[in-house]
């Protein structure tokens, strides 16, 4: 089957413009009588629940936090795009969306990538008013720092702690919104089910994390702005609690999964040290403005780094990348750093780390300011690492991040089922098979802000609203699963943690389909995760009961979707016979070690169906067309 992305005609440069003044609208006296439900509390879902529930639709927000405020968007920290070009290097929408495209290896869709860029500078003027502290220069002006796979300094950040000081503003917009009573906000709640109603998305079934206690909640459109999937691999940037399950939930249903083996490897984290740990910390690419990553020349060189002389050291970002550096792109710098520890060369006492080192710009600039960059940056890694970075180098290695796959949306942001639109890293359509660096905030306040609240409007324009009650048939089988699910897991009472498979999972993923892919590993990562799934059925142990607040059973699922899922990453993976951005099959490379494209016949979308449980899933496509680009090799040297 082939998907309409449902892209409108004309000029790249007017197709936004145009589309919203053809959407339908929804007269604002009539908003009032449509019901919205928003899953999720980061960037994309704090932002839409405020612009929609401004509107003056009825909104109903959840989130597994026991606030809004501790969404995993917190923790993003060097900032967010705009093509203001303040700088006045040379920056525009056109190079923003070009760069974004190309970064993504050209697999993302040519418009939504475009609108991307277009609305990049409204999303710093709406932050401003909410009064996020963005950093400024002497002159007061906003200021703009450099990221991997551009050219330009176009990325506004607040210090280290970029995705905090937004998802704060988002927060005091929705939190006036909660005031208002236009937005009833359900924390602790962990959506278990999507219901449909003659096809259509018309409500949630969700737990109450504290009592056990299921919920129904209907609306006229669901929303899920739940994050990605990056803790597939156990160990990842992301917060234990980030998981699947809201977008698998939706794929049962019959949401297609789009590219989920696009998943991007982090170049700059604390590298894995033990057994006891349970997520890895990030350190911002924004480091790599001043950072100089490098390891010794010489395999087994286990001298301290300020030991070793300039002359026997090998800067090799700089020596294999010289146009752009240290300031490649993630996915490029990731695969190069596996290459050099692979080689022998890597550093710390597991040998997969290499050195990020700020002694030249401590030299030239003095440690003030750099504090004043990243001195919560460096106060982080003295704390986890014992060591102190403005005396000797960081040591970092690539880590699972951010993931570009998600569920399939069209241009307005709808899924295959109607009603059920997706935004965020919970969709796949605007980054390809990488996405660059600051540019995960920008997607998700674009989405939230700026295009949901047209789309959607479009939508409902269409529909009257609902009559569906919460006691609707649907409700009632969709809460009875969700509650055998749960009674299964607990009577399971096996021999091995739900901690202890979600690690054996994780380590098979980033063995098979990490950094590196290959048909033979592939193929067998689906044999064990089939093999670790069945063990998981027949030996898990999930203390405790469903009645209370019982955070093994509330992994024990999650891990269960995370078991499935996990075949289906592969699978796309072993479909997908090219490399491209993240996706790197070692059978499909230059002779150089680069990703080598086929755009004759993987210059699409590749979209999954739901199957059934232990089925193949069925295969969908949306050809990617190219109308303002030329497809290019990319190239960062």
């Amino acid at each position: 089957m082939q998907l309409d992305g449902k892209v409108p005609g004309g000029q790249l440069s007017e197709k936004w413009d145009r589309h919203r003044f053809e959407l339908k609208m929804v007269n604002p006296a009539n908003k009032r009588k449509y019901h919205i439900i928003v899953v999720g509390t980061g960037l994309a879902g704090g932002s839409s629940s405020a612009a929609l529930a401004e509107l003056g639709y009825n909104v109903k927000t959840f989130c597994i936090q026991d606030s809004p405020r501790r969404a995993h968007s917190i923790a993003a920290q060097g900032g967010i795009n705009a093509a203001k070009n303040y700088p006045n290097d040379g920056d525009s929408i056109w190079r923003l969306f070009y760069d974004t495209i190309k970064g993504g290896d050209f697999r993302s869709r040519e418009a939504n990538t475009y609108r991307l860029a277009q609305v990049s500078n409204n999303i710093i003027d709406q932050c401003v008013a909410q009064g996020v502290p963005f950093a400024r220069d002497y002159g007061g002006l906003l200021a703009n720092r450099s990221f991997g796979g551009a050219q330009v300094s176009r990325t506004f950040y607040a210090r280290g702690q970029t995705g905090q000081q937004l998802l704060l503003g988002a927060y005091s917009s929705l939190s006036r919104q909660i005031a208002a009573g236009k937005v009833k906000m359900f924390p602790r709640r962990e959506m278990l089910d999507l219901v449909l109603v003659n096809g259509q998305a018309k409500g949630i079934v969700v737990r109450n994390l504290i009592t056990g206690e299921f919920e129904s909640h209907e609306a006229d459109a669901v929303v899920l702005a739940t994050g990605g999937y990056g803790n597939v691999y156990y160990l990842s940037t992301n917060a234990t609690s980030c998981n699947v399950g809201a977008a698998f939930r939706a794929y049962k249903k019959g949401a297609f999964f789009a590219n989920p083996c696009f998943t991007q490897i982090h170049p700059t984290c604390i590298p894995h040290s033990g057994e006891y740990q349970s997520k890895l910390t990030l350190m911002s690419e924004s480091l790599r403005n001043d950072g100089r990553v490098w390891v010794p020349k010489n395999p087994g060189d286990k001298r301290r780094p300020n030991d070793i002389p300039e002359s026997e050291r090998d800067y090799f970002l700089e020596r294999k990348y010289p146009s752009y550096g240290n300031l490649a792109p993630r996915d490029v710098a990731s695969r190069s750093t596996k290459e050099e520890c692979d080689a022998g060369k890597g550093v710390g006492t597991t040998g997969y780390a290499v050195y990020l080192d700020f002694n030249d710009v401590i030299e030239r600039d003095g440690i003030d300011t750099i504090s004043k960059k990243y001195g919560n940056l460096f106060d982080m890694y003295k704390n986890i690492i014992d060591e102190n970075p403005y005396e000797t180098p960081m040591m970092i290695y690539p880590a699972s991040h951010y993931t570009m796959g998600g569920l399939w949306v069209d241009y307005n942001l709808m899924s295959n089922i109607d009603g059920l639109f997706v935004l965020g890293e919970a969709n796949f359509s605007d980054h390809g098979a990488n996405r660059l660096g600051a540019s995960a905030l920008m997607q998700g306040l674009a989405d939230g802000y700026f295009i949901i609240p047209y789309t959607i409007g479009g939508y409902l324009a269409g529909t009257a609203p609902s009559e569906v009650s919460a006691d609707h048939p649907a409700f009632n089988e969709a809460t009875q699963a969700a509650d055998e699910r749960i009674k299964k897991l607990l009577a399971i009472k096996g021999k091995r943690t739900v901690d202890n498979i979600h690690r054996e999972l994780g380590q098979i993923m980033w063995k098979y389909c990490g950094m590196a892919r290959n048909k033979e590993g592939l193929n067998k990562a689906i044999k064990l995760i089939q093999e670790l799934r069945e063990e998981f059925r027949e030996n898990v142990t999930v203390p405790g009961s469903d009645s209370d607040y019982n955070l093994s059973l509330q992994k024990a699922g999650r891990v269960a979707d995370f078991l499935e899922f996990a075949e289906l990453m592969v699978t796309d993976a072993l479909a997908r016979e090219e490399s491209c951005g993240g996706h790197f099959r070692e059978e499909y490379q230059t002779e150089e070690g680069e990703a080598k494209r086929d755009d004759e016949d993987f210059c699409h979308v590749a979209a999954w169906e739901y199957g059934g449980y232990g089925k193949a899933p069925i295969f969908h496509k949306e050809p990617l067309v190219f109308e303002s680009v030329e497809l290019t090799t990319r190239s960062y040297k």
